[in-house]
């Protein structure tokens, strides 16, 4: 007696014939809608974001650290050109570094432990001459703090406000 197999040989699944698939095929596409429905959600989350994000720019008062330090060696290169002028110009140079230490504070840099040297700090021969360089960088230190306070947020405002008033108060010390 010989028996027959109803299934076809090197066969391990019946196809359905309903449908005419495999249940391989069944089972793959339950598995991928199983997968797509897991990954949907985290296509929200930037999972697969892989863009670096652009650095932020510099804080804007930045530049006022920088022009505080450089009135301050200003002022000090000045005093050491004309030491009669010193005891007037030392306590406004003073008076710039400690700008410049709020701003960085608030800005979260720290400062050169030695100033930079600028080479538009050398004093003028004369102390008239120093004092009419020290007075129009003043001015414009003025205009530019005066600026930037204008386009502060409120809590930067208090601070470049004195810092502005501080250096028309500076002009009028020089005079």
């Amino acid at each position: 007696m010989v028996l027959t197999c109803p299934v076809g040989i090197g066969r391990t699944t019946q196809r359905d014939q309903v449908f005419g698939q495999s249940r391989r095929k069944l089972l793959r596409a339950g598995a991928l809608l199983a997968l797509g429905g897991a990954v949907a959600p985290l296509t929200g989350c930037d999972l697969f974001d892989r863009d670096d994000e652009p650095t932020p720019p510099p804080d804007p008062l930045r530049s006022m650290v920088d022009e505080s330090l450089s009135l301050a060696t200003a002022y000090r290169a000045s005093a050491a050109a004309h030491p009669d002028l010193a005891d007037r110009l030392n306590p406004i140079a003073e008076t710039h570094t400690a700008h410049a230490t709020e701003l960085a504070r608030v800005v979260g840099i720290t400062l050169p432990s030695a100033p930079a040297v600028d080479p538009s700090a050398t004093a003028a021969t004369e102390p008239a001459g120093a004092l009419a360089d020290l007075r129009a960088r003043e001015k414009a230190a003025q205009q530019s703090a005066t600026a930037a306070c204008a386009a502060a947020p409120a809590p930067r405002a208090a601070l470049l406000g004195s810092i502005a008033a501080a250096r028309a108060t500076h002009q009028e010390a020089l005079k």
